[in-house]
């Protein structure tokens, strides 16, 4: 029916296949509502597109195309997009089984989620090393499976992509063939995720056109990768196109990646670039590393050493909060471990009240967050768990600890600091009446406070606005510049933005985040409305105690914890708590947070809360909190977690 309808009216049309959608494209000068279009039998969406790559366009496509790499085997499963940074690692070519077994090994230990490596080489010079070919491959996906990582490789001819495509979990499309028309429909017709490298000269346009011949053949899954363009500066390999990646980003769904070591060339220089990539927009990095580069058989002078890289992907976890971001780590392979105080998984679900085991268990059990759709917590919970996480709204704090205590959430999230406005006390609280419960992880959010309101509205007409009293405070230079509003106080922001939609308010407007506005389909008003824009909410993820052991949800990672919080009272009498202090001081463990709160029924005495760093030597840190125990009345571990130190 939709063909005839379209015939009919004098369009041309083509059928596509987007994975597990049919696409019908019409082109030509015929006229159509598109809102009757829309009712017709079968129809899902309608989008109209100027764009000539159709399915690769934002116009197509609103929202963001998240590409999953990998098995489901423990960190096999990766994703590129959204609001996580993705890290592919390796050398330039796989030159022996050892070389790349430990330079795996290496990438994987830093944080890298996806191994890279070329068994083909396609080189300028026919007498440069080309690769070991499928022996090549055959080591890498050796490498792979030993450090729990999806690979990825280039692909030369279509004759190749056959042969490759049940040992590889992505291909690549090198940059000489981004215009390789019968490679990428082969390419495409297989149906693995694809990385799309940029032609040396290729323009945007061209290169968003090679991803549609990749869409159009079966494929859904395309990653682009800005690798640098010619350019008449001749001091770095090629220039690295910066602008090219919010250019891209606005123009189509798909995430867009940067490859620095190839952009520059300058083993010094990959670093910086890679950053710059990442203020940018880029959804991750595809870095060279090696652990002996002067050796390399190919691209020695641009391939990091391994603590350079190390280095780099602690600056990147650093700036991914600022740019709205988190850096995406995955568990590691079954050796090695989190530590005595955090973080196995239990065996089996826990008592007749239940509880998530493990993965498998636990991919369809929810995470609870307070607050509407929209919320800064929700945010944070997808940074750590994905888009696509199952999630629980509760309406309060106490409620999220309930839900992870019987099991109907497999984890929570909760704050418990922020930098401006201080401690959220409730949570401190209700980690001493839920003792089953247990830190396992921590995100800190950059909170970037937006107006927003209806369509209709502007800041003349808003007589009411409407947030969490945190976020009023937050905001109080911009507010007072209107001393008219009467502000109205909700339990969180994202319920005022909600609050606005559902009543179809006019004058009334809400202090939340641009998600909300974006849920909820209101309009922001004015953006970055808080009074310091260093302003950043602590996260805390929260999981259930049973007996000994504490679940950690695969997606914090398998690495060892490197912070821990504690709550302890102590006797009244003289120099206690310095004696406790003292503990850690002399064994060199540093205090990050030292806040006291008031013992209930027990006027004038206090509670400790600490965050302490965990040193490298585990078998001291443990000695320590041993220690602080016989000092200590009332302690309690609330758990060792990852944090950003």
């Amino acid at each position: 029916m939709v063909r005839i309808y379209l015939r009919d009216r004098g369009f041309s049309i083509r059928e596509q296949s987007l994975g597990e959608d049919e696409i019908i494209g019409a082109s030509g000068k015929g006229v159509v509502d598109i809102r009757e279009l829309g009712l017709l039998p079968g129809v899902e969406r309608v989008a109209a597109t100027s764009k000539p790559y159709e399915l690769a366009s934002r116009e197509t496509r609103p929202e963001d195309t998240i590409v999953t790499v990998g098995g489901k085997e423990p960190g096999g499963l990766v994703k590129i997009g959204g609001t996580r940074i993705s890290v592919i690692a390796g050398p330039c070519a796989v030159e022996s089984r050892d070389q790349i077994m430990e330079t795996a090994a290496m990438v994987r230990e830093s944080g890298a989620v996806i191994l890279r490596g070329g068994a083909f080489k396609p080189r300028t010079s026919p007498y440069a090393f080309q690769g070991l070919g499928m022996k090549g491959l055959e080591y890498m996906k050796a490498a792979g499976e030993a450090q729990g990582m999806p690979i990825v490789t280039e692909v030369v001819s279509p004759e190749l992509a056959v042969q490759m495509q049940d040992l590889t979990d992505m291909f690549q499309i090198g940059a000489r063939n981004m215009q390789n028309y019968e490679l990428l429909k082969k390419v495409g017709s297989l149906g693995k995720p694809v990385l799309l490298k940029r032609g040396p000269s290729a323009t945007i346009e061209e290169w968003l056109l090679s991803a549609e011949y990749l869409l159009a053949s079966g494929t859904r899954d395309v990653v682009l990768c800005e690798r640098g363009i010619r350019t008449f500066e001749t001091y770095t390999r090629n220039t690295l196109d910066i602008s090219a990646i919010p250019v891209v980003k606005a123009l189509s769904h798909l995430p867009v990646i940067v490859d620095p070591s190839h952009a520059v060339g300058i083993r010094a220089k990959v670093s910086s670039a890679g950053l710059a990539a990442i203020a940018a927009g880029a959804d991750g990095l595809t870095i060279e590393v090696h652990p002996r580069p002067d050796e390399a058989l190919s691209d020695g002078p641009q391939s990091l050493y391994p603590e350079q890289f190390e280095r780099l992907m602690r600056d990147i976890e650093a700036l991914a909060p600022v740019v709205g971001k988190e850096l995406l780590r995955t568990p590691l392979p079954s050796h090695g471990g989190r530590g005595r105080h955090a973080e196995k998984a239990p065996a089996k679900a826990a008592d007749a009240g239940g509880g998530p085991a493990s993965e498998g268990d636990t991919r369809d059990i929810p995470v609870a967050f307070s607050g509407e759709s929209g919320a800064f917590a929700e945010q944070a919970l997808m940074r750590v768990f994905g888009e696509e996480s199952p999630r629980m709204r509760c309406s309060s704090f106490r409620s999220i600890f309930d839900a992870v205590l019987d099991g109907s959430a497999m984890a929570g999230v909760v704050p418990v600091e922020n930098s401006l406005a201080g401690s959220v006390h409730e949570n401190y609280d209700l980690f001493l009446r839920y003792p089953d419960i247990a830190i396992v992880g921590e995100l800190k959010l950059r909170i970037v406070h937006c107006l927003i309101g209806d369509e209709k509205a502007d800041l003349d007409t808003i007589k009411i606005v409407r947030s969490h009293p945190q976020g009023f405070a937050q905001c109080r230079d911009f507010l007072d510049k209107y001393p008219q509003w009467h502000l109205e106080a909700c339990n969180d922001t994202a319920t005022a933005v909600a609050s606005i939609a559902r009543e179809g308010a006019t004058k009334v407007a809400a202090i939340a985040g641009e998600a909300a506005a974006k849920i909820h389909g209101l309009r922001v008003l004015k953006t970055g409305i808080e009074t310091n824009p260093l302003n950043y909410t602590r996260f805390v993820i929260i999981t259930r105690r049973i007996g000994d052991e504490v679940f950690v949800p695969p997606s914090l990672g398998s690495e060892p914890p490197n912070k821990a919080s504690l709550v302890f009272s102590v006797p009244d009498t003289p120099g206690s708590l310095f004696a406790c202090l003292k503990i850690l001081s002399e064994r060199g463990i540093n205090l990050s947070k030292l806040e006291s709160r008031p013992i209930q029924g027990q006027p004038w005495r206090y509670l400790f809360y600490v965050d302490v760093n965990i040193p490298g030597s585990e078998g001291m840190f443990d000695t320590v909190i041993e220690e602080l125990k016989t000092k200590a009345e009332d302690f309690r571990f609330l758990g060792a977690y990852r944090g950003s130190l």
